[in-house]
């Protein structure tokens, strides 16, 4: 595939083969069976050129580097986990390509920054509101909380 790639245009066998050899030896019909195998696991695609074929990539490598990490990521039994292991192995050359990407990938309408999220309301365990259609009278006046205590918040904010 790096070859395919790198050519960046449908390439024959023969191309390839060319190209191989002057790194290492290797046999024309191992080129082929590649290639043909490629084809059948539909990373590339082929047209007919006489008694040969030319085959094309049929994604790009950022493509194809891309399915590799999603596919590992969802492998992962604990994905956010395996994302901060993954962030901590990047250079900060990385960390920034990442950055980029998220800004690209966003758009540029999420430029400003984001609004603050409202702190949690202090949890009170779920009641139904009684109403005088169950038969009960709704009472007039709330029963008083006493003050909280030292260092508690009483307003449900920030603590």
């Amino acid at each position: 595939m790096t070859r395919v790639w790198k050519w960046n245009r449908p390439v024959t066998v023969r191309e390839v083969l060319e190209d191989l050899q002057q790194e290492r030896s290797i046999a024309y019909t191992t080129v082929m069976t590649v290639l043909d195998n490629l084809h059948q696991k539909g990373w590339v695609r082929r047209e007919s050129e006489g008694r040969a074929y030319r085959y094309e990539a049929v994604s790009t490598r950022a493509a194809y580097a891309a399915a590799l990490m999603n596919d590992a990521w969802s492998q992962s039994d604990n994905p956010a986990a395996a994302l901060v292991a993954f962030f901590g192995m990047m250079s900060e050359e990385q960390r920034q390509a990442l950055r980029d990407a998220i800004r690209i990938v966003q758009g540029p309408e999420t430029s400003a920054p984001a609004p603050e999220t409202p702190a949690p309301a202090p949890e009170t365990p779920a009641q139904p509101p009684e109403t005088p259609a169950q038969g009960r009278e709704t009472p007039t006046t709330e029963p008083e909380t006493p003050p909280p205590g030292p260092g508690a918040a009483s307003d449900g904010g920030e603590r």
